[in-house]
């Protein structure tokens, strides 16, 4: 065997593991590029994942503070419907006037009147306008007499020193609690749904 021949067979050798190293190199490389793409792929749709989530909250939460700012505005436009019926009622209470402000007002002085002893001396309050009305009533009272105005819109306010008790039989005081006591069946009715 010449030395050629041995060199020939030693660059055929090198050349055949060459090709195997490349082979092995190129299969490599595309089971790396192959892994590489499949890690990409996750990425990818676990991305996607996170942003639909992400945009199915923000649209949850934008319903939610959409329906909450509704909610709000509803209860924001019921209180100012019942203010202003509040409101009517007061003015309504405020204009009666004749004989029946005249029969309401002897009503609240009487029930007032049982609070207090005979011979007791009292004060009776009252609208800066029922006046007259509060003088000629209390004709009828032993030891009661007109005290002043009190800021209301109709009634009495009756006190007695001696026995120091005090009965606010005013239109207002007889309106909260009608209103209080009935504001549910009140709302029900204005915003029946």
């Amino acid at each position: 065997m010449s030395l050629e021949t041995v060199a020939e067979d030693i660059r055929d050798e090198a050349r055949a593991r060459a090709e195997e190293i490349r082979e092995e190199g190129e299969k490599r490389a595309a089971e790396i590029i192959e892994d590489a793409e499949a890690d990409a792929e996750e990425i990818r749709e676990e991305r996607e994942a996170e942003v639909e989530r992400e945009i199915e909250q923000r649209r949850e939460q934008t319903i939610s503070s959409a329906k909450l700012e509704a909610k709000q505005a509803r209860l924001e436009a019921r209180r100012d419907a019942l203010e202003n019926v509040r409101e009517e009622v007061e003015t309504a209470l405020t204009e009666i006037d004749g004989e029946r402000r005249r029969s309401l007002t002897k009503a609240l002085l009487d029930a007032a009147a049982e609070e207090f002893d005979e011979g007791e001396s009292v004060s009776v309050h009252g609208r800066a306008d029922d006046q007259e009305l509060l003088e000629d009533l209390l004709e009828e009272y032993d030891g009661f007499s007109v005290a002043g105005e009190y800021d209301c819109l109709g009634g009495v306010v009756v006190e007695s020193e001696e026995s120091r008790v005090r009965v606010n039989n005013t239109f207002d005081s007889l309106l909260e609690t009608v209103w209080e006591n009935n504001l549910k069946e009140l709302s029900n009715r204005l915003f029946e749904q």
